[in-house]
Formats: C-alpha cells, sequence, structure tokens
C-alpha cells in the first residue's frame, strides 16, 4: 500500500520519538506525585515504573525495538510456533472437561458438546469424577478416531488407561483412536505426596507408542503448582524438570528420543493476567525446543500445550464474572499458541456445572475462533517489544529454575524434600499479600461485592480425598471465607454485622471515602449504612468509620470520635492516613482490608 505524500508530510511535522524526552515528560508527573525529585537522574526514571511478576520477572514500562529480536514464525527459537492447515491456520482444539460420576449423563454431556462445537473430551476418573468401571457407558457413540479423549485418573490412572485401550481395541479402532491416556506420576505426587514410580507409566507409554499410533501416554499436568499459588515461572521450571523426568525414563523403556517426546503433552493454566500467559505458554515452547534440542530430538520438535483456565482465580461470590476471567484467559491460550484449551465453566467452584455453563465455556472458545478469527493470524503477539520481551525474561526466570530442580535430584526428589513446596509457597504468600490489600483487586471479591447476591445452586462435585501433597489454593480464598462468617452470622440472628459510616460535611466532600470505606467493609459481609454522627445511636451499629476529607478531620475528627464512643462505639475506624485523637486505626488505599476484616467482625462478635 502507498502512503499519500500528504500523510508523509504531517508525520515529519512532528519530533521523532525519544527515550529521553519520554523519561523527561514522566519524570514531570513523577515529581507531581512525589516519587521524583529535580535531582532524580533521567536513567533512574523507568526503574521507579518498573514492578516484577510474583515470580520476579520485571515488568518495565516502556519495551522499544531495542528490547527484542523476535524470530521468524515456525522457526528457532520456536516461540511463534505455526499450524497450517490447508490455506489457513488451523485453530485450536476445544476440549470440555466432565467429572459427573453419573455415567449415562456424562455421556449425554459429551455428545452435546461434541455436537456442539466441542472437538475433545476431558475426562476425570476415579475418586473425583466418574468410576473407572463406567468408562465404557460414558463414551458409547463418541467416535474415538474423531474426538480425542483426554483421561485424568489419578491413582487409579493404570486402570484408567487399560480400560480405555481395551476399549478401543475392543471397536477396532486401536490404530486411529485419538487422546492422551493421562499417566502422570510426578503430577500426582505433586497433588497427593504419594510417590508412584516412572516405570510402569514408561513401559505403558512403549506399549502405546508401538500400538496405538495416534494416542500419547504422558501428561505433565503443572496445574498443581499453579493451584497451590505459584507463579509462571514456577509452573514452568516443574512442568520442564518432570518432562525431562518422563523422557530419562521413556528412553530407558526403549523408546527412541523422538518417540519419546511424542508421548508426552502439556498442561498448564492461563489466568486473567492475558499477557503474562500469553507469554507463558511462547515460553513454553521456547524451554522445550531447547531441551529437544539438546536431546538430540528431530529438528522442529515442539511442545504440545494444553491450557486450561485457572481454577485459583474462579470465585464462589459474584460467580457470573468468571465468565470475563475466562474470556481473557481464553484469549490468551489462543494468543500463545496453545493447542488444546479447556475453558472452565464459570459455577465450578459451586459444585458440577450445569448445561448452560458449559455451554457459555464451549461458545466463548468458538466466538474467539470463528467471529473473531483469533487462529487465522499467525502468532498475534509476535512481534510485540513487550510480549517477546517478557517471554524471554520468563524463560530465562523457569530455565533457572528448571536447573535448580535438577540440580536437587529432579522434579520427584525436589517434591519430596519440600524444595518446590517451599518456593511455591513463597510465591502465594506474595500474591496473598497484594490481594489482601487490594492491589490485585478480585471484582466481586474484594471489590464491588454483591451483599444480597443469590448464588445458583448446582449438584455437589465429587471432591479429591485430603492428602498431603501441594495445598489447592484460590485467590478468593482469604475474602470468601469472611463472607461466609457473615453469611453464618446471617443465618443465625437474622441480621448482617454492620458498621456506621459517620460523614462528616457536605456530600461532595464525604462520598469518596464513604464510597471506599462502604466497598472495603462490604468485602468481609459487612453491611454499612451512613449518616452524620448524631444519628448513629440509632443505627444500631457498634462500630463506626469516619468519611470526610483530610480538611474537615482536622477540624471536626477528635470531636466526632469522642461523640461517637459517647453514644456507643465500641471502636472508631477512620476512612484515611490522619492520626487523630479518640481514631482506634485508619483504613486506606494499600491497608492489609483482610486483617481490617477480621479485626471488625471479631469486634462484632461474628465467629
Amino acid at each position: 500500500m502507498t502512503v499519500p505524500p500528504e500523510r508523509l508530510e504531517l508525520a515529519a511535522a512532528f519530533p521523532p520519538a525519544e527515550r529521553d524526552r519520554w523519561r523527561e515528560m514522566v519524570k514531570g508527573v513523577l515529581r507531581r506525585t512525589g516519587a521524583a525529585t529535580d535531582d532524580t537522574p533521567l536513567e533512574e526514571i523507568e526503574g521507579l515504573l518498573t514492578r516484577t511478576s510474583y515470580d520476579g520477572v520485571p515488568i518495565s514500562a516502556l519495551y522499544t525495538a531495542a528490547d527484542t529480536a523476535p524470530g521468524r514464525p515456525g522457526l528457532a527459537s520456536r516461540v511463534r510456533e505455526v499450524r497450517p492447515d490447508g490455506e489457513g491456520l488451523a485453530g485450536w482444539d476445544v476440549r470440555q472437561r466432565h467429572a459427573r460420576p453419573d455415567a449415562a449423563a456424562t455421556r449425554e454431556a459429551i455428545l452435546a458438546d461434541l455436537e456442539n462445537g466441542v472437538t475433545s473430551v476431558w475426562l476425570t476418573l476415579g475418586d473425583a469424577g466418574l468410576p473407572v468401571a463406567a468408562l465404557p457407558e460414558a463414551l458409547r457413540g463418541v467416535l474415538v478416531e474423531l474426538a480425542p479423549v483426554v483421561l485424568d485418573a489419578g491413582k487409579h490412572a493404570a486402570e484408567a488407561a487399560e480400560t480405555f485401550l481395551a476399549l478401543v481395541t475392543e471397536q477396532g479402532k486401536g490404530d486411529t483412536a485419538l487422546g492422551n491416556l493421562g499417566l502422570d506420576p510426578i503430577g500426582l505426587a505433586a497433588r497427593t505426596g504419594a510417590a508412584a514410580p516412572l516405570a510402569p507409566a514408561a513401559g505403558l507409554a512403549a506399549r502405546v507408542a508401538r500400538d496405538f499410533p495416534g494416542l500419547r501416554a504422558l501428561t505433565v499436568d503443572a496445574t498443581p503448582y499453579h493451584d497451590a499459588g505459584g507463579g509462571d515461572a514456577d509452573e514452568l521450571g516443574a512442568a520442564v524438570a518432570t518432562g525431562v523426568a518422563y523422557l530419562r525414563a521413556l528412553t530407558d523403556a526403549g523408546l527412541g528420543v523422538d518417540e519419546a517426546f511424542g508421548q508426552i503433552e502439556f498442561r498448564l493454566a492461563v489466568n486473567a493476567d492475558q499477557f503474562l500467559s500469553i507469554a507463558k505458554l511462547r515460553a513454553a515452547r521456547r524451554l522445550w525446543a531447547r531441551v529437544a534440542e539438546v536431546s538430540g530430538a528431530a529438528e522442529g520438535t515442539v511442545a504440545r500445550i494444553h491450557a486450561v483456565t485457572s481454577s485459583a482465580m474462579m470465585t464462589r461470590r459474584d460467580p457470573w464474572v468468571n465468565m470475563l476471567r475466562t474470556t481473557v484467559a481464553c484469549f490468551a491460550a489462543g494468543v500463545g499458541g496453545a493447542d488444546a484449551v479447556t475453558v472452565q465453566p464459570f459455577d465450578v467452584r459451586l459444585g458440577l456445572p450445569d448445561d448452560f455453563s458449559r455451554r457459555i465455556a464451549r461458545n466463548t472458545q468458538t466466538l474467539l475462533l470463528e467471529e473473531s478469527s483469533l487462529a487465522r493470524v499467525v502468532d498475534p503477539a509476535g512481534g510485540s517489544w513487550y510480549v517477546e520481551r517478557i517471554t524471554e525474561d520468563l524463560a530465562k526466570a523457569a530455565w533457572d529454575w528448571f536447573t535448580e530442580i535438577e540440580k536437587a535430584g529432579g522434579a520427584a526428589a525436589a517434591l519430596e524434600s519440600g524444595k518446590i513446596a517451599g518456593r511455591v509457597a513463597a510465591t502465594w504468600e506474595r500474591r496473598r499479600r497484594d490481594i489482601a490489600r487490594r492491589r490485585a483487586p478480585l471484582t466481586g471479591v474484594s471489590e464491588f461485592p454483591h451483599l444480597a447476591e443469590k448464588l445458583p445452586e448446582r449438584d455437589p462435585a465429587p471432591e479429591r480425598p485430603a492428602s498431603g501433597g501441594l495445598p489447592v489454593i484460590t485467590y478468593a480464598g482469604d475474602f470468601e471465607a469472611l463472607r461466609d462468617r457473615s453469611d453464618a452470622h446471617l443465618a443465625a440472628t437474622g441480621a448482617r454485622p454492620r458498621v456506621y459510616l459517620a460523614t462528616l460535611g457536605p456530600a461532595a466532600v464525604h462520598t469518596a471515602r464513604a464510597t471506599f470505606a462502604a466497598n472495603l467493609f462490604q468485602a468481609g459481609g459487612i453491611e454499612t449504612v451512613a449518616g452524620p454522627p448524631e444519628d448513629f445511636a440509632a443505627s444500631g451499629a457498634t462500630v463506626a468509620c469516619l468519611a470526610s476529607s483530610d480538611r474537615l478531620y482536622d477540624e471536626r475528627a477528635a470531636e466526632a470520635a469522642r461523640a461517637l464512643k459517647e453514644a456507643g462505639a465500641m471502636k472508631v475506624w477512620l476512612a484515611g492516613k490522619g492520626d487523630y485523637e479518640g481514631v482506634d486505626d485508619r483504613v486506606f488505599a494499600g491497608c492489609d482490608a483482610v486483617a481490617v476484616l477480621e479485626t471488625t467482625l471479631s469486634d462484632l462478635g461474628v465467629n
């Protein structure tokens, strides 16, 4: 396309973009906030805006062409993988998970999914899902040569694998059946703490490679590390270490290097942080391509990746917001180049998903594939200076963690010693602290909660037996526990705990802080009622919070606090950072909201 001369003239009228000029402009803004001074050197300005991810990857405020050198799609370093399909590009595999114990209901749901956009089936079997013996009934009518079947059976993995292999052999589809048997001894150890030998899984994989060419035997499930609160580098490093352990076991079982690589599929979590999720999948391909290179695998060997929307980010409260979270995560999975994607239904934290929620989950993918044409673009994030750089930085951080695990004896040994658990716990503590201080907000939970919401009812989901493996956390867990206490108090007394917002001055003066305080207290299930301090006694509350401007605080806060206590307030909070006589504590942006709410519920006698 030829650019009209007048447009070239317009562009020439603007000065060229220069990094130092940008720094000068940013410095001017930072001076007004107090973050910089006249003496702050320009070269330090970017550092003032740089943050790090929860596992230490730096996230800068500005990226330029100097920060990256992207490769061509489909070539080393394999971050920009391309999957050609005729004249266009192949969409990813739309994979739906099923965990309902009833075989007939599961079969009906599977067939409905396959008729409406789903292209593969992920079955949870055993204690947390469908009985293994019911597998043939659940798959009756499923064309396993067209719709891949992925098994996830935990400690029953070998039994489930043999049941499935017997089923496809009986159907005469041993040569054509597609899917993955889901053997994952190290992943099982991460979830349960029970050590599982690799040799039996490797032996079965050798048999699969010989007799069932369309199947893979092993899954490197890295979601236990994510579900325990780990960061992206934590998850990737553990995944690569597990994959390498499986390669060793597979080659020891007699498989060639290329055959061994062909038996492994990765499962990674993607969440609502779309850019880091995109970078995670691209970095995973880069890391596994490096392992393939040093292992002597064939040129072009890449990781096969199954991306699953994060369980940790899902909430029980205001579950409808989960649709938005999973849409962003699915977008990231598609842009990041996942081979298969599972969107978890929005109600998964409430029990077994119903027909409507499964429909929304699969249609989220259909919309991105068909209406948004996401899969028709070669590596949509490729060439973005930001994405390319964090992909590289994340890959380096994950590789460092992988080598640390290897020095500790490998993935199984690092799990047994507690090394992996210790690192994941440290990462989770950093995120948990930010969530508690609402620096990592959770819409509908820590921000903008809806106390009067009526949650949809779902059939209870089977629970995995308690074990000694890595913990399973949710980002919203601390706030949801507070809401549970409030709900129990409501059920027992007919009323929620209450805080009185004592407002000073006209609405224009107190509204901002009153709204902030109301939002904070309601995140713990505490109702708020607002009015002037003199109306406190009639409110029935025993805890108050002052809300106004700093100027009015200076004039009236001490007097108002004294009046509130004389009227029966056992405790007086203040929305702001000022220190005034009679004020017991303060709430402000960045305070530990969880600690504030726990204290307030205790003060109000809520157990």
